[in-house]
């Protein structure tokens, strides 16, 4: 078993470093400074629910979570947001353990279950996350509107 657990303000020098990579991988600037920030911010204020996986005291991997509701389930949902194990990690099932933390969440937080979307063209997570449990659902269109 791989040793994960939940994220602590200890983590954040390691956890800001995946986390610039992560978005570096989704094509924005690098910018620990601003990670950092960011992650502060997220534990500190408890919006937000951040796993981390490590292998030999090194951070390697996080997820993380935000809390969302279903009007007509009447509970809470989880949207799990951000998912990244380095790439000298993949394939050793750090995702899966970390994903295993996010059902436990969702599991003790009494939640309806957990959401995420993927790029079409993203081969490891559209393998990953059936292999998890996870479904398609393909019974509505996403839309988004960004503010500019």
């Amino acid at each position: 078993m791989k040793n994960t657990r939940k994220a602590t303000i200890q983590d954040l020098q390691q956890l800001a470093e995946l986390f610039d990579q992560y978005r570096i991988f989704y094509h924005k600037d690098s910018d620990i400074p601003a990670a950092k920030n960011f992650l502060t911010e997220r534990i500190q204020t408890k919006d937000s629910e951040i796993f981390v996986a490590e292998s030999e005291g090194m951070l390697v991997g996080f997820v993380q979570l935000y809390p969302l509701f279903s009007s007509t389930r009447m509970k809470r949902y989880w949207l799990l947001n951000d998912l990244y194990v380095d790439e000298n990690y993949r394939g050793k099932g750090f995702s899966k353990e970390l994903i295993d933390n996010a059902k436990e969440l969702a599991k003790l937080t009494d939640a309806a279950g957990i959401l995420l979307e993927t790029g079409k063209t993203n081969d490891i997570g559209n393998k990953l996350y059936p292999s998890c449990g996870f479904e398609i659902y393909d019974e509505v269109n996403f839309y988004e509107w960004t503010n500019k």
